[in-house]
């Protein structure tokens, strides 16, 4: 018989294994689009179809973020940003080398 009095354990019982899940990757066709529909009328730009993944895309749109001065977030592969910037992400996007659009709005 053991003197340990054991108080908490992670060794033994049922543990919840994480899922992986493959993040969203751009088709490489990079679009560009105002979006205004469910957000109370302010208008977001939304960028979907880079060819980049999980904190590849975070870092790239924390970048855009602070390119436009403003706040936004990355949601199902698309980079959302705060405002109306359509344009002036297509020529940022171009001069990265992506082809991108704009497309809708």
């Amino acid at each position: 018989m053991s003197n340990s009095k054991l108080v908490y354990s992670t060794d033994v019982g049922r543990v919840k294994e994480e899922k992986v899940t493959d993040d969203v990757v751009g088709d490489g066709n990079v679009r560009v689009r105002p979006e205004k529909k469910g957000r109370g009328g302010k208008v977001v730009t939304v960028i979907s179809g880079l060819p980049l993944a999980g904190n590849d895309l975070k870092a790239y749109a924390k970048k855009l973020k602070k390119r436009c001065g403003g706040g936004g977030a990355v949601k199902d592969g698309c980079v959302e940003l705060q405002g109306d910037h359509v344009d002036t992400m297509v020529d940022v996007l171009k001069k990265e080398g992506y082809d991108a659009k704009r497309s809708g709005g």
